[in-house]
């Protein structure tokens, strides 16, 4: 029978993985003193972020696998089921981790943005690469939550290691930034596919069979992650990708309109959209004229 260990709090976590527990919503652990340990599933109430010093087995996070390595961080967040693949052979956990309970941020700016860190997300199924610079941050991260998880509780230590895990997700998402720009040559060019991919896609019956192209699909078809696939379009154009799809909705509709054969509803129609008033009024939104307005300005 498949293990499925919960971590519905820290004393979960940190009983499961031999740590004596500090704080009730914060910990730091040295993931080498836990037991040695083979195929089984998390089931996650809390934050979870693992600087990885071995490989354990492939990771199935929510459908797809989690692309790591050594020397890697993971991320998973409240509500996700992550499995380890290891199946009869028994591994030694090594490295370190930082678990925190949504509760210990209420309240806390970092509160207010924990949802904008995209690498929580299911969509993101690649780890973070760090350079040995980055893992001295990472580390001198941790070690300043663990400073103040060895002090007395006080009125200041909510404030104090919320802001430290603040910190250490603002370095993430920073060298989650230079991970994108010094990418190899696997997405080179995913801009230039993309526009393709919007060109043959408004070119065939596709609008009419299946609607507007979504981000997810674009992504997919682009055999991205759609959240790495939204910020490698961000980066590259300054928009998002939903931007730039209905940017070029209303660049063909911008032509179409001049045909005066058509309606505004067959427009509509042979681009995609299953009410015409929807068209109407993205059109509108960008153009600051209505479809017919604008085709009175010929």
């Amino acid at each position: 029978m498949e293990k499925v260990v919960d971590f519905k709090s820290i004393v979960d976590y940190n009983n499961f993985n031999k740590h004596k527990t500090l704080h009730p919503l914060v910990s730091i652990l040295d993931l080498s003193k836990a037991d040695p340990r083979q195929h089984y599933k998390m089931n996650f109430g809390i934050y979870c972020i693992i600087l990885k010093d071995v490989k354990c087995g492939d990771l199935k996070y929510g459908r797809d696998y989690y692309d790591y390595q050594e020397g890697t961080l993971v991320f998973f967040a409240p509500g996700q089921v992550v499995e380890v693949e290891s199946y009869d052979e028994f591994y030694q956990p090594k490295g370190h981790a930082l678990v925190f309970h949504p509760d210990l941020i209420h309240g806390t700016s970092l509160g207010k943005i924990i949802h904008d860190y995209s690498f929580f997300s299911y969509n993101t199924n690649e780890a973070l690469h760090l350079s040995d610079r980055e893992r001295e941050i990472i580390l001198d991260c941790f070690a300043k939550i663990e400073f103040e998880l060895q002090q007395s509780i006080d009125k200041h230590s909510k404030k104090l290691i919320a802001s430290n895990i603040e910190l250490f997700l603002n370095y993430c998402d920073r060298f989650y930034d230079r991970q994108f720009i010094t990418r190899d040559n696997v997405h080179k060019g995913a801009l230039e596919k993309f526009e393709t991919l919007l060109h043959d896609y408004f070119n065939s019956d596709k609008p009419q069979d299946i609607g507007l192209p979504s981000v997810g699909w674009c992504a997919d078809e682009l055999h991205l992650s759609p959240n790495y696939f939204g910020d490698l379009i961000k980066k590259e154009t300054g928009r998002s990708a939903q931007e730039y799809i209905q940017n070029k909705i209303i660049d063909l509709a911008k032509n179409k309109i001049f045909d005066a054969g058509k309606t505004v509803s067959e427009i509509a129609f042979e681009l995609g959209f299953k009410y015409p008033q929807h068209f109407t009024r993205l059109f509108k939104q960008r153009v600051g004229h209505t479809p017919n307005e604008y085709r009175k300005m010929k």
